[in-house]
């Protein structure tokens, strides 16, 4: 939860400051990457943080579209991480909750 929570802060920040760089033109898939990734991080740990009605095939599902994006998210601003600081820690965020939410669809699978 922690992660998914972390992550799609990270992806919002970075989203931001990508809109404020001068070539912003060049970072816009990035941006779309991000806005993307947190919205699909929230998604996630709002159906996770629910305990009735447990629904294990909705939540494998959403648990592969995350790890989707989250991958996709993270890709994407590796490539930029060495030219801005916003991508490289949203990168990172990325790749823990890529691999958190692995470790969480292993366990229900």
């Amino acid at each position: 939860m922690e992660s998914l929570v972390e992550c799609a802060q990270a992806c919002t920040a970075c989203a931001d400051a990508c809109l404020s760089e001068e070539m912003v033109a060049d970072l816009r898939t990035c941006i779309r990457t991000n806005l993307d990734c947190a919205d699909s991080c929230g998604t996630t740990a709002r159906i996770l943080s629910r305990h009735t009605g447990y629904d294990a095939d909705l939540t494998r599902a959403h648990l592969e579209a995350c790890i989707a994006a989250c991958r996709a998210c993270g890709d994407e601003c590796e490539q930029h991480a060495g030219m801005h600081e916003h991508c490289r820690v949203c990168a990172e965020a990325c790749r823990a909750c890529e691999q958190a939410c692995r470790d969480l669809h292993a366990t229900i699978s």
